[in-house]
C-alpha cells in the first residue's frame, strides 16, 4: 500500500507556488508556503512573511479563482525560508516552485535538501529545465526521492501533472505521486521523459512556430488564423494568439529561446528561432494581456468596447475579421471532432491549406520525438489533451484524418516520414488505436502495437465500446453494462440539453435494471459540462406556436422520471461535473446519491429564461433545506394533498433560504460550494478527479445494493402558507425598489415564492411532493406563455445570455 501524503511544503510564494499551495488546500492537505524575507524587514513574523502572506490575499482576488471557498485558507500556513525552512521536515512532500532559472533552484536545494525526511518526496516545479541538472551535486540518498512535477497554470484548472523522474530516481517515489497526484489532487499524470520542456511544452510550443510561419507564408493575418486554429481544429478557443496573449508573448518567447538551445539537431534548433514580429512585440513591451495589447487589444470607442488586431506588416491595430473560407462554415456544426478536421484539412481553401500545413508538420514533428520525450504515445496524446485543450492529441488526430491518406499526401508533398510510421502505415494494422480482441492498442515507436496502459479508476466510452458493452443507443444517450451487474447511462445530447432521447433512455434502462442489474448510474463522456438544463430551441418552439399539450407533456415527462429515479426499487447514483445547470440539477436531485466532481458548477438558473424550475427542482430544493431540521420532516407522506397543521419549528427562514438560492440563480463554484449550497447533500461524494467519476459511483452502486438497499420514505413536507409567501414577496418587492428587479423579475418572484409557500393551503400543512410538483407545473406553463419569458428564451439561444427586461 503506497504511503499517504498527509501535508505538503510549497517552496516560492510566486504565481505557480501559490496556486499550488491553493490547489492542495482545496483537497484538505494542510501546506506550509515560504518565500524569501524582504529586504527592510524587521524581526516580526507579519514583516518577515510578507511575501507570503500577500500571496495568499492575491490567491482571494484571482480570476479564474484558485480556491474552492476562502476557508481552504486555513490550511496553507505563510511563512519566510530564513526562519521557517526547517519546518519543511514535517512535510510529506516538499515542491519547490521559484523562479525559472537553474541556479536559483539548486542554491534553494542545496539547503533544503538536508532537511527533508528520507521517507517524503521531493519535486521542483519546472515548465523545462532539465531535473537531472537541478538534482546534479545534491545527496545520492536525496536524488532517490527527488522528480519534477510540473503543474500547468492555472493548477486548479488545467489537468495534466507531468511528472518527470530522473536516471536516479527511485520508482516508488514516482508511483507514489502519480497515484496521490491522480486521486487526491485530481491531476491527469504524465510519466515524461527528462528532456528539454518534457513533452506538453515541446510539441505545443513547436506547433505554435510551425503556426506562425504558416502565418507568414499564407499571407494571413492572426484574427483569421485563430478563426481556424480554434474549435474549428479541435482546439480551445483562444485558438493560437488569443493563446499567447493570455500566457504572456515574453514567456512564449522564453519557452522557445530555452529550447533552441537545449535541442541538439541543427534543424531543431531553427525550428525554434522567433520571428522578427515576436521580437519587435518584446521591443515594444507589448506582451499580451498583462501589458493590455499583444496580438489583439481592447478600446473603448462611443462608449462600446471593441478588441482590435495588430496587423504585424503595419504594427497598427485595426478592426477584426473572420478568414473567408467555406470549409470553415461547413465544419462549424459538425460535433464530431475527427470528422471536423478530416473535413477541414481536405478543403483545399485558405483555411484547409493553413489546417494541414500546421497539421502536417506538428503531427511529422511529434512523431519524430514520441521516443525520446515519453514512455508511450498516450502519454503524447493525454499531455496535449490534459495541457493544452486539444480534443484530440496528435496521435488520436493522425487516426481521425486517416495515415495512409495523409501519409500518401505528405509524400507527394516531398516531407521526410519518419521510418516507424511509415512502417506502420504499410502494416497490417495501419493505426495507431486499433482495437483487437477487444482491447485498444497502441502503436509503439520501436514497432508493433502494445496494449494501452490501464488506469484502474478510469472507465471509458472506448473501453465499453471495444469489448462490446453497448446494451442500448440513441442520438442523445446510450445505455452500457460497466461490469459487476451496474449499468450506466452516458448522456451525449446536442449541447448537452435534455431532450425525449434522454428521458426515453432513462425510462428503458430502469426496465433493464429492474430484471438484470444491481442498479444504475447517470452520468456523460461529453467534456466540458454535464448538462445545461432543457432544450429551450423545443420548449420555445411549442410555446410560441401555443401547443400547451406538448409542453404540458415535456414537463410531466421530466418530472415523472425523476420520480421514478427517486424510488426506483435499485440504487440510482448521478456523476455530474462541470455546468450542471436547470434540468441538469433536477436531474441530479433524483438520486440516491451524487458523486460529483470537484470543479462542478450547479445551480437553478431558470429565472434567467424567465422561468422557474418546473421539474422538482423547486421542491427538492425546499426538502434539502428542510432536512436535518428537527420536527420538520419527521412525519411520513399524506395520502392526499394536503394534511392538518402540526407543532413545528419555524419554517420561513429554510424557504426564504431555498426561494433567495432559486430565485438569484445561484451557481456554485466548486462540488464543496454546491454542498454547502444544499444542492448536493452531506452524504453526497465529491471526487477530485473527473476521469474517476464513473468508476467511483459504480463502487457507490455496489455498495448501497451490498448493505441491502432500500427506496427512501416519501416525505411530508411542511410550508409556509400565504403569510409566508409575502414575506418572500416583500424580499422581491425591495429588490424591485432599488432597481436591481424588473417588473418581470418580480413577476418570477412571485410565482416561485407560491410554489414554495404551498400555494393556498395554511401554514404548517404539511404537503406531497406531487402537490408541489403540479404547482411548479402549473407556474413553469404560465411563465413559458408569457411574451417577456419568451424574449428570455429567445435571447439565450441567441446570445448565450440572460436578458433583463
Amino acid at each position: 500500500m503506497l504511503q499517504t501524503i498527509r501535508s505538503v511544503a510549497v517552496l516560492g510564494a510566486g504565481t505557480m507556488g501559490a496556486q499550488i499551495a491553493a490547489h492542495v488546500a482545496n483537497h484538505g492537505i494542510p501546506c506550509l508556503l515560504l518565500d524569501m524575507v524582504p529586504e527592510g524587514a524587521g524581526d516580526k513574523p507579519a514583516d518577515r512573511n510578507r511575501l507570503a502572506r500577500q500571496a495568499l490575499e492575491r490567491l482571494t482576488r484571482m480570476k479564474p479563482a484558485p480556491l474552492f471557498g476562502p476557508d481552504r485558507l486555513a490550511l496553507i500556513t505563510p511563512g519566510n525560508f530564513a526562519d521557517d525552512l526547517a519546518r519543511i521536515s514535517g512535510a510529506d512532500w516538499v515542491i519547490e516552485a521559484v523562479v525559472e532559472n537553474l541556479d536559483v533552484k539548486r542554491r534553494l536545494w542545496e539547503q533544503a535538501a538536508p532537511l527533508v525526511r528520507e521517507d517524503a518526496i521531493a519535486s521542483t516545479n519546472t515548465s523545462g529545465i532539465p531535473i537531472h541538472r537541478i538534482a546534479a551535486g545534491l545527496p545520492e540518498r536525496f536524488r532517490r526521492q527527488f522528480l519534477g512535477t510540473h503543474f500547468f497554470n492555472p493548477p486548479r484548472y488545467l489537468h495534466l501533472l507531468e511528472v518527470i523522474p530522473t536516471a536516479d530516481t527511485d520508482p516508488a517515489v514516482v508511483e507514489r505521486i502519480r497515484d496521490f497526484g491522480e486521486r487526491v489532487l485530481g491531476k491527469g499524470v504524465v510519466i515524461a521523459r527528462d528532456t528539454p520542456n518534457f513533452i506538453g511544452n515541446r510539441i505545443g510550443c513547436y506547433g505554435l512556430m510551425e503556426t506562425l510561419r504558416a502565418m507568414e507564408e499564407l499571407g494571413l493575418r492572426p484574427d483569421e488564423v485563430d478563426s481556424v486554429t480554434g474549435p474549428a481544429m479541435g482546439r480551445p478557443k483562444s485558438a493560437t494568439f488569443r493563446t499567447l496573449d493570455l500566457i504572456g508573448i515574453d514567456v512564449f518567447a522564453l519557452v522557445a529561446d530555452n529550447l533552441r538551445e537545449a535541442v541538439d539537431e541543427q534543424w531543431e534548433r531553427e525550428a525554434f528561432v522567433l520571428p522578427a514580429g515576436i521580437r519587435q512585440l518584446m521591443e515594444r513591451g507589448w506582451l499580451g494581456e498583462k501589458a493590455g495589447q499583444g496580438f489583439y487589444k481592447r478600446v473603448k470607442s462611443n462608449g462600446q468596447s471593441e478588441i482590435l488586431v495588430l496587423d504585424l506588416e503595419t504594427f497598427e491595430y485595426v478592426p477584426r475579421r473572420r478568414l473567408s473560407a467555406p470549409s470553415l462554415a461547413a465544419v462549424r456544426n459538425i460535433d464530431d471532432v475527427g470528422e471536423r478536421l478530416r473535413r477541414l484539412v481536405q478543403a483545399g481553401d485558405a483555411a484547409g491549406r493553413l489546417a494541414w500545413t500546421v497539421m502536417k508538420r506538428t503531427l511529422l514533428y511529434t512523431a519524430r520525438k514520441a521516443a525520446e520525450i515519453a514512455e508511450d504515445i498516450v502519454s503524447i496524446d493525454r499531455a496535449m489533451r490534459w495541457g493544452f485543450g486539444w480534443e484530440l492529441g496528435p496521435f488520436e488526430a493522425w487516426d481521425a484524418i486517416g495515415l495512409r491518406e495523409s501519409l500518401e499526401r505528405m509524400s507527394r508533398e516531398g516531407e521526410e516520414i519518419p521510418g516507424w510510421i511509415a512502417q506502420l502505415a504499410g502494416g497490417a494494422r495501419p493505426a495507431f488505436y486499433p482495437i483487437e480482441g477487444r482491447k485498444i492498442l497502441c502503436a509503439a515507436p520501436a514497432g508493433g502495437h502494445i496494449p494501452v496502459p490501464e488506469r484502474p479508476r478510469v472507465i471509458t466510452v472506448a473501453r465499453l465500446e471495444a469489448e462490446e458493452r453497448i446494451i442500448r443507443s440513441a442520438p442523445g444517450a446510450t445505455l452500457y453494462d460497466i461490469g459487476d451487474e451496474v449499468a450506466l447511462v452516458d448522456f451525449h445530447s446536442p449541447k448537452q440539453a435534455i431532450g425525449v432521447d434522454l428521458v426515453q433512455m432513462l425510462q428503458a434502462a430502469m426496465e433493464r435494471v429492474r430484471r438484470e442489474f444491481r442498479g444504475l448510474v447517470v452520468t456523460s463522456h461529453v467534456q466540458p459540462n454535464f448538462c445545461v438544463g432543457a432544450n429551450l430551441v423545443l420548449l420555445l418552439s411549442a410555446a410560441q406556436e401555443g401547443d400547451w399539450d406538448e409542453v404540458d407533456l415535456m414537463v410531466r415527462q421530466f418530472q415523472g422520471v425523476n420520480m421514478a429515479l427517486k424510488y426506483f426499487e435499485r440504487p440510482v447514483v448521478i456523476a455530474p461535473y462541470g455546468m450542471t445547470l436547470g434540468g441538469g440539477a433536477e436531474l441530479t436531485f433524483a438520486a440516491d446519491q451524487v458523486v460529483a466532481a470537484a470543479e462542478t458548477y450547479m445551480g437553478l438558473v431558470e429565472v434567467g429564461a424567465g422561468l422557474i424550475p418546473g421539474g422538482g427542482g423547486c421542491k427538492e430544493m425546499l426538502i434539502r433545506h428542510l432536512e436535518g431540521t428537527p420536527g420538520a420532516m419527521d412525519v411520513p407522506s399524506p395520502s392526499g394533498d394536503a394534511t392538518a397543521v402540526q407543532s413545528m419549528p419555524d419554517l420561513q427562514p429554510l424557504a426564504t433560504r431555498a426561494f433567495e438560492l432559486i430565485g438569484t440563480a445561484r451557481v456554485s463554484t466548486s462540488g464543496p460550494e454546491a454542498q454547502a449550497l444544499r444542492y448536493l447533500r452531506p452524504h453526497d461524494r465529491i471526487v477530485a478527479n473527473r476521469d474517476h467519476l464513473w468508476h467511483e459511483a459504480k463502487q457507490a452502486v455496489l455498495a448501497m445494493d451490498a448493505a441491502g438497499y432500500r427506496p427512501p420514505v416519501r416525505p411530508a413536507i411542511p410550508v409556509v402558507g400565504p403569510g409566508g409567501r409575502a414575506v418572500m414577496e416583500l424580499a422581491a418587492q425591495h429588490l424591485h425598489w432599488a432597481g436591481y428587479a424588473t417588473e418581470h423579475d418580480l413577476e418570477i418572484a412571485r410565482k416561485l415564492a407560491y410554489v414554495l409557500s404551498g400555494g393556498e393551503v395554511s401554514a404548517g400543512t404539511r404537503v406531497s411532493e406531487e402537490y408541489l410538483l403540479e404547482l411548479e407545473r402549473e407556474a413553469f406553463l404560465s411563465l413559458c406563455g408569457h411574451p417577456k419569458s419568451q424574449e428570455r428564451m429567445q435571447h439565450i439561444l441567441a446570445t448565450g445570455k440572460p436578458l433583463r427586461n
